[in-house]
């Protein structure tokens, strides 16, 4: 993990940053600023936490879910925060054989740039370009930026641009595992009058979305045409997260209640009561296919009240 390259002259210049040696001796990167602040693995680029500043000695709860069995192995994918899935979203449908979501959340990323604007937020380009190990999976040549802005809010944008002589088609998701008090105590709003496919059940024919998302079983459903906000209401501990997505025409809700918790080596047996997944995607038909030469950006923004 230690052949990571990163701009030490951006970060040694830029107040608030720090590397440091997480789980597994995987490298992370922590974020201060008077707004906020951040933990991001640079393996995959994953942002694994993000707390407003305290105020008046009150401390805020972490943004996002992290599994306490999470593997911080090379090749695994870390069970929480925001993973991100690409260059394909679920299974590759040319090979359902290779890793679900892609490959750019299973390796390191490098960091490109770093800095303090002058409002006090801090801003991190991360970069991931093909290589040997790419191409065993996907043939095309690219280059992905990822550009976090630790602020009042939390934003991404991945940029996906063609470095190759060909088109190539993506796609792909930001998969945030945010932090609720208790999933019976949630509602996500913003939804209601969106058709949406059913992957529990695998019908082919989508179904529409009667008011509120109350999850009370397992829930994989890739909303189409969806609206660029949507909002998760935690009633017992009165807070709402508010998503806002660009370049997004599909919002993903996914909980995997209780069986798939007890099955899955990275998850706590309760762990599907305590986070829930809102995605900006691009999935199932909202497919991203991009000319050499050109790019294509995904965008979302995280806000808590």
């Amino acid at each position: 993990m230690s052949n990571v390259k990163i701009l030490k002259s951006g970060l040694s210049s830029t107040e608030g940053l720090a590397i440091k040696k997480g789980k597994g001796d995987m490298p992370l990167l922590e974020i201060k600023n008077k707004y906020a602040e951040a933990v991001i693995s640079i393996y995959g680029a994953q942002v694994l936490s993000y707390k407003k500043t305290a105020k008046e000695g009150k401390e805020d709860n972490d943004l996002f879910f992290v599994s306490q069995l999470a593997y911080y192995e090379s090749g695994k994918a870390i069970k929480g925060g925001v993973p991100i899935c690409w260059p394909w979203f679920g299974k590759n449908e040319e090979n359902p054989d290779l890793q679900t979501h892609g490959f750019a959340r299973n390796m390191l990323w490098n960091i490109d740039n770093a800095f303090l604007d002058e409002s006090g937020e801090t801003t991190v380009v991360f970069s991931l370009t093909q290589n040997e190990y790419t191409h065993q999976f996907w043939p095309y040549d690219f280059e992905l930026t990822l550009t976090l802005t630790v602020g009042k809010t939390l934003k991404l944008s991945l940029d996906t641009k063609n470095t190759g002589e060909e088109a190539f088609s993506i796609t792909q998701a930001f998969h945030p595992y945010f932090s609720i008090s208790e999933i019976s105590q949630v509602k996500v709003n913003g939804l209601g009058g969106v058709d949406y496919l059913d992957k529990v059940t695998g019908a082919s024919e989508t179904m529409t979305q009667v008011g509120d998302i109350i999850i009370d079983q397992e829930v994989d459903r890739i909303y189409i045409d969806a609206p660029s906000e949507t909002l998760i209401h935690d009633t017992k501990s009165d807070r709402n997260i508010t998503i806002r997505s660009k370049g997004s025409a599909t919002t993903v809700v996914w909980n995997p209640w209780a069986e798939i918790s007890q099955k899955s080596g990275d998850l706590e047996d309760d762990d599907y009561l305590k986070f829930i997944c809102v995605e900006a995607a691009n999935a199932a038909d909202d497919i991203v296919t991009i000319l050499p030469n050109k790019s294509y950006t995904l965008e979302a923004e995280y806000s808590v009240s």
